[in-house]
């Protein structure tokens, strides 16, 4: 069994419990794409089998959220999960002042990696130092927001859909956002929409996914239908496996570097 398998995973569940879960029924290597919080919904792609074997020319692929961000409130989690740390009184939600916000954080910029994150220090989760109440250092790195829609439900609830790139983290810009807002703020809900070329339209249930069900399955192929495709004859296809070098010389580059390579039929 080999492809990308999209679930559409139901809270309450860590990611690897639904890699878990998916491995004891399909009897094949498996591993995720961009893990998802237990309280968040949504696209979690899982590569099985020989597709395992790409999942680094997928994993840096743009994401897609929508949400929920409760004002007034700032967790020790950033989101819906942890207690609550600080108040803050409510602005008045104009909508001048949420286009003004929407066009400040659209574009690069810089975020600061929260402690409940399972980004390691010396070999330590930090969410496992969170838990003991410790705080270390972070490095804020660059990560994109390519389009931001706020829409308010509330006097103090706001929603949000966000396309972002890779390492960016939702709660970190919800809680920004309250700032921006003169207020507090934190994740309420989240729902991952879309995954690079994956959306909900091809995600299946975890619960009823059969592995006897091959059509659920996108092919290794289809999901580097982003990258351009080379046909090669076979010897050059069975070089670039063994990483010699100079299979590089028969192939014509890519602007970027990453291609596909397909065995040209007999």
């Amino acid at each position: 069994m080999n492809g990308v398998l999209i679930v559409d995973k139901p809270a309450g569940l860590t990611s690897a419990e639904v890699v878990r879960r998916i491995k004891s029924r399909a009897r094949a290597k498996v591993g995720h794409l961009g893990t998802l919080d237990p309280f968040a919904t949504g696209i979690l792609p899982l590569c099985l089998g020989e597709a395992t074997k790409i999942a680094q020319f997928l994993s840096g692929a743009d994401k897609t959220y929508v949400g929920e961000i409760r004002l007034g409130a700032a967790t020790d989690t950033g989101d819906c999960t942890g207690s609550i740390v600080r108040t803050a009184p409510i602005p008045e939600l104009k909508p001048a002042a949420l286009v003004r916000i929407t066009e400040e954080f659209t574009g690069d910029c810089l975020q600061v990696p929260p402690m409940y994150s399972a980004l390691k220090r010396a070999g330590v989760p930090l969410y496992k130092l969170a838990r003991k109440g410790m705080e270390v250092e972070r490095q804020a790195r660059q990560v994109r927001i390519v389009e931001l829609r706020l829409e308010p439900t509330g006097v103090d609830r706001l929603r949000f859909e966000v396309e972002c790139s890779k390492g960016t983290y939702v709660r970190v810009l919800a809680e920004d956002i309250g700032r921006a807002l003169q207020t507090e703020g934190y994740v309420s809900a989240l729902r991952r929409t879309r995954f690079g070329p994956f959306g909900l339209e091809k995600a299946v249930d975890l619960q009823s996914w059969n592995p006897t069900e091959g059509a659920s399955l996108v092919s290794i192929l289809d999901a580097l239908s982003d990258l351009p495709v080379r046909s090669v004859a076979e010897r050059v296809a069975a070089a670039a496996r063994q990483g010699k070098t100079w299979v590089l010389g028969e192939i014509e580059p890519a602007p970027d570097g990453s291609i596909a390579l397909l065995v040209a039929p007999h």
